[in-house]
């Protein structure tokens, strides 16, 4: 890996279509925010010689030419494929945002991918979010690397970071996370740092030189020989620990000197097992540079030491009814199943698919069934249809290279599938399959909005429906009791980026208002009520009288409607009107507009005149009858009440503990889990909870999660109830 060769191999240039699995690498970069990912991308097209010294692709623009509302904010929002060639290997970067508003690209990266790249910035240390994905690919068995960046920061210091990431990923074994390199630093400046000019490969003992723009190899002096052999022992043996040859560690222990060769050998097997985890480091290009520091070494662990798609299971595959379906693993010559792992809008072709195929090739202008996903809760229809296929094409910042086709283990961008969403299946048209889809976080943050104009009103439908189809995290909501529109994101800048997208994607101006919740009405305690409807002018007249109880019934009872009326009072054939115009009164609400449930109200007298009654006139009178027993009570403003579970950092529960309290919330519980965490259980009213995604990820600095569900609608207290009756 960089230490079984003398000099790095050729770079191809641009990548095409791969010809078989075992020539394919994917790879999907994880880390916070600004820890370097998208750079280190870059540096790695400039030396396989994707770009030239300028960044450029040949045919205009850059690799980090993704979208304008990047651009803007300064930060990734979406998952981007970069696909680049090095030693005959295909290898398809897939760059991950490092927000955690937008977890669902990374959960589709991670999808794709058959192994990671863990960036973590020897300025900044490792955050939580980043220690909870690194559980995420271990539970799935991914193997990882780890890259230190930004080793020119006057505080960097690798051999701290390499110490920090052994123990926030090594769990029980820390010597599973141990440096293949060490930084080469040059002269002290003025400011008395000296900088990285190049690695100190341990398992070969070669120095590699970047000082230049060119990586050189070179011998070590005697004086750097003892630093070299301290840390070269350690990585020996954790290398040898995870060997599957159980007679090495008692040869090397009786002082047998191991071959290189076959330490790398075993390095490689225990890196593609996901066992053992190397810790590298790497710099951008400089000025002038064809090569970034540490890029080279990178280049080969991917190619050398992660697994091909062929040593990946593939996730489970049914039939469309449902029936388990054995499928080989990476077969080009299977049958076609592939995933849309994203889905993004071109203003000049359309919608277009990012694509990993699992099974079979896939080529331009075939049919293909498209297949999924059951997020129909989220506003994502399921589909069951048949798609033309247009061209496929690699990507490269906004440009787009024609493919002839895409093989099982590769991905590639699929354009013209109207239909096909992220999450769902292509499989063959007489063939069809469905795979199992990958965990999405649930949206949390409810945005309410409406359109800004008429013009806007008409746009908003189809906008906002495609919208939801790039993204599988956004949920689309037409709340019935509050008349909203409700788009559920993961955060705030989750949510800026949907109205940019409305905005400059699709041409819809909208206005974001408070979010509401479903509130209901109900009477405290017995009442009674008496509607009188009667008017007189000329010709037929209206009139009726009806009488009614109403009493409060336990919590989810609805509405019940009893008739008591006897001797005729009120003609049989007005009675289910005067339950009509009851019902119609109850569903606008008697005090503050809020529908009103959990009661029974009884019909027990009434009026009838021969001529001037009639059905209109014994609904109104209903109605008069509800609004004047309401008059006379005490009626419960009732909010919904949502279940609410915490998973959180044993540091954080008490605060978290605290906060739900305040919030009106009564903490049910706790349950220890695995990792020092908690999950705390409690019921808060959801008018408290409207923003607590965002909260909750500020009070843990972004390590909790959480899960909400209704349980019930229950009394406001009075206070609370007078402030909403005002603002009503």
């Amino acid at each position: 890996m960089g230490d079984k060769a003398n000099a790095h191999p050729g770079a191809a240039g641009r990548a095409t279509a791969a010809d078989h699995p075992a020539s394919v690498r994917n790879v999907v970069l994880v880390g916070h925010c600004g820890s370097g990912k998208t750079t280190l991308v870059e540096a790695l097209a400039l030396t396989t010689g994707a770009v030239n010294r300028a960044g450029r692709v040949e045919d205009g623009g850059t690799v980090s030419d993704y979208d304008e509302i990047e651009h803007r904010q300064q930060r990734s929002v979406q998952l981007s494929l970069v696909p680049v060639e090095w030693d005959g290997i295909k290898i398809n970067l897939l760059d991950t945002p490092g927000y955690a508003d937008f977890v669902g690209e990374l959960r589709a990266g991670l999808r794709a991918a058959d192994a990671a790249l863990f960036v973590v910035s020897a300025a900044d240390g490792v955050d939580g979010s980043t220690r909870m994905v690194w559980d995420e690919c271990a539970a799935v068995g991914l193997p990882r690397a780890i890259v230190v960046t930004h080793l020119e920061a006057a505080r960097a210091d690798f051999e701290e970071m390499t110490r920090i990431c052994a123990q926030a990923f090594g769990g029980d074994d820390p010597d599973a996370v141990l440096p293949l390199y060490l930084p080469l630093r040059g002269p002290a400046g003025p400011d008395g740092h000296a900088p990285v000019t190049g690695l100190t490969g341990l398992l070969s003992r070669k120095l590699f030189d970047y000082s230049t723009g060119e990586r050189k190899e070179s011998e070590p002096g005697e004086d750097q020989l003892p630093d070299i052999e301290q840390a070269r022992n350690r990585l020996i043996e954790g290398i040898i620990a995870e060997s599957e040859d159980e007679t090495l560690m008692d040869r090397y222990l009786g002082g047998e000197q191991i071959d290189v060769g076959t330490l790398v050998d075993d390095l490689e097997r225990a890196v593609a097992r996901g066992t053992f985890f190397p810790v590298l480091a790497a710099a951008p290009a400089g000025e002038g540079a064809r090569q970034g520091l540490g890029t080279v070494e990178l280049l080969e662990l991917v190619t050398r030491g992660f697994p091909t798609p062929l040593e990946r299971e593939a996730p489970r595959v049914t039939t469309v009814a449902g029936e388990p379906r054995e499928l080989k693993p990476c077969d080009p010559g299977g049958p076609l199943v592939a995933e849309v792992v994203k889905t993004s809008s071109d203003p000049y072709v359309g919608r277009v698919s990012l694509v990993r195929v699992f099974s079979g090739t896939l080529h331009p202008d075939a049919t293909v069934h498209v297949s999924g996903h059951g997020l129909a809760d989220r506003g994502h229809e399921d589909h069951d249809v048949d798609e033309r296929v247009g061209a496929l094409s690699a990507p490269f910042g906004k440009q787009q290279r024609t493919l002839t086709h895409c093989i099982a283990g590769d991905l590639a961008c699929v354009a013209k599938l109207g239909r096909a969403e992220t999450g769902d299946t292509l499989s063959a048209k007489d063939d069809p399959l469905l795979m199992e889809p990958w965990q999405m976080p649930d949206p949390l943050l409810p945005l309410a909005i409406e359109a800004h104009s008429k013009a806007d009103e008409d746009k908003l439908s189809q906008g906002l429906a495609r919208l939801v189809a790039e993204d599988p995290t956004m949920r689309l909501e037409h709340n019935q009791h509050t008349r909203q529109v409700v788009l559920w994101c993961l955060g705030e800048a989750h949510a800026d980026v949907a109205l940019e997208r409305l905005r400059s994607r699709y041409g819809v101006q909208v206005d974001v208002v408070p979010h509401k919740v479903s509130l209901r009405e109900t009477f405290a305690a017995r009442s009674a009520g008496r509607g009188r409807h009667v008017k007189q002018s000329g010709g037929h007249g209206q009139y009726a009288v009806c009488e009614i109880e109403v009493e409060p019934l336990p919590g989810g009872s609805g509405i019940e409607f009893v008739d008591k009326v006897v001797g005729g009072a009120v003609p049989r054939q007005f009675i289910p009107s005067v339950e009509k115009g009851v019902r119609a009164q109850a569903a606008k609400g008697v005090v503050a507009g809020h529908p009103l449930v959990d009661v029974r109200i009884t019909l027990l007298d009434g009026k009838a005149h021969s001529v001037d009654s009639s059905d209109a006139a014994f609904q109104t009178a209903g109605a008069l009858a509800l609004r004047e027993a309401a008059a006379d009570a005490r009626i419960h403003l009732l909010e919904p009440v949502a279940e609410v579970s915490v998973l959180v950092g044993d540091d954080y529960v008490g605060a978290v503990m605290s906060d739900l309290s305040g919030r009106r919330g009564r903490v049910l519980g706790t349950e220890q889990t695995s990792g020092s965490r908690t999950v705390v259980r409690a019921e808060v009213p959801e008018i408290e909870i409207g923003r607590y995604a965002v909260d909750l990820r500020s009070l843990s600095h972004g390590t909790a999660r959480f899960h909400r569900a209704y349980a019930r609608h229950e009394p406001m207290p009075q206070q609370v109830a007078e402030r909403v009756r005002q603002q009503a």
